[in-house]
């Protein structure tokens, strides 16, 4: 697996389809992943520290496996099926056990800009969709 980070998110409010850029950490490669607007609006207002007056989805997500003493240790997108990226959340839950839930990348990064649970991709994945630069 392969440590990323949030690079760019590129917002066209005249369309449904937003994308955010993730960023080999140590390494060139990026992987733009379509995603929609509402999840990259979730991830921009953290991002710019704009607090909502009432939770937000994320928000209530986060606050839900916090109050259940829950750990997201870390976002895997692990990989793509007919050109759509799959994701797993994985937590570590109070009596250590760790646990494996189904995400979409988008609810899966909104997740971890509010928690720095660090963020990987499966190398086979970045092989199939990573491109070098994006201007």
């Amino acid at each position: 697996m392969i440590q990323v980070e949030l690079s760019k998110i590129i917002i066209d409010e005249k369309r449904q389809d937003q994308i955010i850029v993730l960023k080999e950490k140590n390494g060139e490669r990026q992987l733009p992943i379509v995603i929609g607007f509402l999840e990259a609006s979730s991830i921009k207002m953290k991002l710019s520290n704009i607090e909502p007056p009432r939770p937000m989805t994320h928000d209530l997500l986060v606050a839900t496996f916090q109050g259940l003493e829950a750990k997201l240790e870390r976002l895997v997108i692990d990989k793509m099926v007919n050109n759509t990226f799959h994701a797993r959340l994985e937590f570590k839950a109070k009596d250590g056990a760790t646990k494996s839930i189904d995400a979409r990348p988008s609810d899966g990064v909104a997740l971890a800009v509010r928690t720095n649970a660090p963020i990987f991709v499966e190398d086979d994945v970045l092989k199939k969709a990573a491109i070098i630069k994006i201007e």
